[in-house]
C-alpha cells in the first residue's frame, strides 16, 4: 500500500505505480445480493446450475457488480491522510475484457494517471485493472476518477 501525506501530496505523484491490492472472493451470495438490488436476475449469473451449462461453464459476476467493487479493491492500494471527504467524479475508458466467475478472487493494481487541483481539493484519476486469480487478462480497466478534499 503506498502512503500519502494528504490530498496535495498527489499532485506530484503522476506515473506512481501503486501495485496490487488485496485478494477479494467473489461468491454467489454476493453475485445473487447484487441482481437483487439490480433487477439483473439473468441466468448466467444467478441460476448456478443452468450457468455450469452455458457459454462460461458457472455463473459469473456482474461486470457492473465487478466495476462497483473498485472503491473496496483501490482501498488496499493506497492511503491518503488527511482527507476529510472523498466523491467519486466519474470514470473514463471502462472496458469489461472477461468475465469474472463466482468463486473467483479479485484484486486491483493501480497507477497515479493524474491529480490536478479542482475547488474541493484533489482531483485523482487512477488507471485501474481488476485482476482474476490464476487469469492472465483483467477482468476489467478504468481510469477512476475522484475528488478528495482535505
Amino acid at each position: 500500500m503506498r502512503a500519502f501525506a494528504s490530498p496535495a501530496a498527489l499532485l506530484d505523484a503522476a506515473g506512481a505505480d501503486l501495485g496490487a491490492g488485496e485478494w477479494l472472493p467473489v461468491e454467489q451470495d454476493r453475485v445473487d445480493a447484487f441482481a437483487a438490488a439490480t433487477d439483473d436476475e439473468q441466468w448466467i449469473h444467478v441460476d448456478p446450475e443452468r450457468a455450469a451449462a452455458g457459454p462460461f461453464g458457472a455463473p459469473i459476476a456482474h461486470g457492473y457488480l465487478t466495476l462497483s467493487l473498485l472503491p473496496a479493491l483501490t482501498s488496499s492500494l493506497l492511503v491518503v491522510d488527511g482527507v476529510t471527504m472523498a466523491v467519486n467524479y466519474g470514470l473514463d475508458r471502462v472496458r469489461f475484457l472477461q468475465p469474472v466467475r463466482v468463486g473467483s478472487r479479485v484484486r486491483a493494481t493501480g497507477t497515479v494517471a493524474d491529480a490536478r487541483r479542482v475547488d474541493l481539493g484533489v482531483r485523482l484519476t487512477l488507471h485501474v485493472a481488476v485482476e482474476i486469480d490464476g487469469a492472465e487478462k483483467p477482468a476489467l480497466v478504468a481510469d477512476a476518477i475522484s475528488v478528495l478534499a482535505g
